[in-house]
């Protein structure tokens, strides 16, 4: 389950560098949610992501070799409105919303009504899970979007074991949390 965030909830993004202060128009476009700034509650799950990202930024020739990510962590302060859409649950709509986001001219509706929010919030689907979403968004499990592709692909992803996402994608949101400093993870 996913939760809502509260005042002083500690946040962590995982990089091939320090972020201090994220900028939006630095940030991926097709990801889960959109383009936005990306962190979650898990440590362990940030820890990873930057030993990803690293290598990636590495392939990319972003970065010369490198031995280590880091992970920059963040505090959430409520002291504004902030339009939130957090899904409990990696459910049907949850799934809809990735997909939207990662493919083009698929769940419109879906789409549109995610422009309007700050903060979106969910379970990640990470690198283990993309096959199985691709392999959905392939009409694989039938027509996508269907009550029965949506079951096998939701029952594929064992959603009791995927961690949580925040993706902030206003400047209003990012304005919600203040840098507490990185660490570096070491490959």
């Amino acid at each position: 389950m996913v939760d809502l965030l509260k005042d002083g909830d500690i946040l962590y993004h995982g990089s091939f560098c320090e972020v201090q202060t994220p900028d939006l128009q630095k940030c991926a476009r097709y990801k889960d949610f959109g383009q936005g700034f990306y962190l979650t509650t898990d440590k362990k799950q940030a820890e990873s992501f930057a030993k990803i990202s690293t290598q990636k930024a590495i392939e990319n020739s972003l970065v010369a070799s490198q031995k280590y990510g880091v992970v920059s962590a963040f505090r959430y302060k409520e002291d504004g409105y902030l339009n939130i859409k957090i899904y409990e649950t990696a459910d049907s709509s949850w799934l809809h919303c990735v997909v939207a986001h990662r493919k083009k001219n698929v769940f419109a509706d879906v789409l549109g009504d995610c422009s309007k929010y700050d903060v979106i919030g969910g379970k990640i689907a990470n690198d283990a899970t993309n096959s199985t979403i691709v392999t959905y968004m392939a009409n694989a499990f039938g027509e996508i979007g269907s009550a029965s592709a949506d079951d096998i692909c939701i029952r594929l992803l064992l959603p009791e074991r995927l961690k949580n996402q925040y993706c902030f994608k206003s400047n209003a949101a990012l304005n919600q949390l203040s840098f507490m400093g990185s660490e570096r993870v070491w490959m």
